[in-house]
């Protein structure tokens, strides 16, 4: 993460999501744990390392630490809004059925969109890109969004 950049504070997020379909917050959950995973596997790897003296891969370390238990908060919100604000069931494995053989299109904000893999992948913009735009607030860099 850059020095510069912090991540979004978790009343914003829970904020955000209550302008969410539920199919979004679903997938925002796959996201997440997707993102946890590959943290998690990256850690044994930097371990290795770390426990050799490797400075930098222990701080990475550290740092993949501090972002995976912000996604498991995340993660814990995006329930909250499903379950205790929307009274409906918290399905997370839907999100994987949606992204793998629907494929959600990010710019439809949560909508359903068919298509092969290859069309799905030419027309989606990064998730984050998206949400700016929909979202239009601006960061320091002059884009503008909230990144989820």
């Amino acid at each position: 993460m850059s020095a510069d950049t912090l991540p979004i504070t978790p009343s914003r997020f829970t904020a955000a999501l209550a302008d969410l379909p539920v199919s979004s917050l679903h997938a925002k959950v796959f996201e997440l744990r997707n993102s946890i995973a590959h943290l998690e596997k990256s850690n044994l790897e930097l371990e290795e390392w770390a426990r050799e003296g490797d400075k930098e891969c222990y701080e990475a370390l550290l740092e993949n630490r501090d972002v995976v238990r912000r996604m498991e908060e995340r993660v814990e919100l995006v329930r909250r809004e499903i379950v205790e604000v929307r009274g409906l069931p918290f399905e997370p494995e839907k999100a994987k059925v949606e992204e793998r053989d629907v494929g959600v299109d990010a710019s439809q904000n949560g909508t359903a969109e068919r298509g092969s893999a290859e069309q799905q992948a030419g027309n989606r913009q990064p998730q984050a890109q998206v949400q700016a735009q929909s979202n239009g607030d601006t960061t320091a860099e002059g884009e503008q969004g909230v990144f989820l």
